[in-house]
């Protein structure tokens, strides 16, 4: 069993330290309920899935291999399937086989599904305005994606890679 560090030698926060971790520990728990909360009461999708459908949307031909869209959806496969069956059963989303890199199956967005997402895409975006892009100065509001993405890359390299790449900016 590896030795664990003595209590009293944690490096405890000080007190700014304590309040900064405090705020952003409030924002990660109310801020994706708030999210989720809008996209269930207005589009009928929850967070995960309306960002299966961005996914989807964004990808060329509007496919990705369910793999790799676990990836941009940052969920796991199980997550990933159960999300997709319930897109499948509302006409949104189809699985398909895919020959690229071997035989596996992709999600494909329907017709119906970019309609859906076309839907549901404004009221999402009103409700990031309202809850956080309005509520900073650009100032603050590129302050904190420096430092999500900083985050990001500490935590997950990859998906902190992917969102680069996928950046419109590239950044």
């Amino acid at each position: 069993m590896p030795d664990r560090p003595a209590p009293d030698d944690a490096p405890w926060l000080d007190d700014d330290q304590l309040r900064d971790w405090a705020a952003l520990m409030g924002l990660l728990m109310t801020l994706p309920p708030a999210i989720d909360a809008q996209l269930k009461r207005d589009a009928c999708l929850n967070s995960f899935e309306y960002h299966v459908l961005v996914s989807l949307g964004e990808a060329p031909n509007g496919a990705l291999p369910m793999s790799e869209l676990a990836v941009m959806a940052q969920g796991s496969r199980s997550r990933l399937s159960h999300a997709v069956s319930r897109l499948e059963g509302a006409g949104w989303v189809e699985r398909r086989e895919c020959t690229a890199a071997g035989v596996r199956t992709a999600a494909h967005l329907t017709p119906a599904g970019r309609r859906k997402l076309e839907e549901a895409a404004p009221g999402h975006v009103r409700e990031a305005r309202r809850l956080v892009i309005d509520a900073l100065t650009p100032e603050q509001l590129a302050a904190l994606g420096d430092a999500a993405r900083t985050l990001l890359h500490a935590i997950d390299p990859a998906v902190a890679e992917q969102l680069r790449s996928a950046s419109p900016r590239g950044r």
